[in-house]
């Protein structure tokens, strides 16, 4: 089975795999989304990641952070994919969203790499805008 989105079938994982309370999730792996996986985890929305070399394609364990005992709840309350391959989302410098009024983050493919939208404002880049976590 091919994936059409390989970014929204990881965002789907992840969302999935929180919201039943599983602690790790397994992605097939690729340099985007590796680049994503590294900012949700410098963002804190995730608690570790690791690329693992398994047959016949590398995967991401991607450790979940969840708040709370009981009820559990997973940390990432939402994730959207804006950018999808049937219509490219692009936004200059002075054009990046702020998402839930600065709570989240809209994470940005740009010529310096894949950044968060206060990474990419202080650089003065703009670029594909992949997702929106909050």
């Amino acid at each position: 089975m091919s994936v059409t989105d390989p970014i929204a079938d990881m965002l789907t994982r992840i969302r999935n795999a929180g919201m039943a309370g599983h602690s790790q999730v397994a992605i097939p792996s690729s340099k985007i989304k590796l680049a994503i996986t590294r900012v949700l985890k410098e963002e804190g929305f995730i608690r570790e990641y690791r690329l693992v070399e398994e047959k016949p394609q590398p995967v991401i364990r991607v450790w979940l952070k969840h708040v709370g005992e009981k009820p559990r709840r997973h940390m990432l309350t939402g994730l959207k994919r804006v950018s999808k391959p049937g219509c490219r989302i692009y936004v200059g410098k002075k054009e990046i969203p702020w998402v839930q009024s600065g709570l989240g983050i809209a994470i940005l493919s740009t010529p310096k790499g894949v950044l968060t939208d206060r990474q990419a404002r202080r650089l003065g880049v703009g670029g594909e805008v992949l997702c929106y976590v909050w």
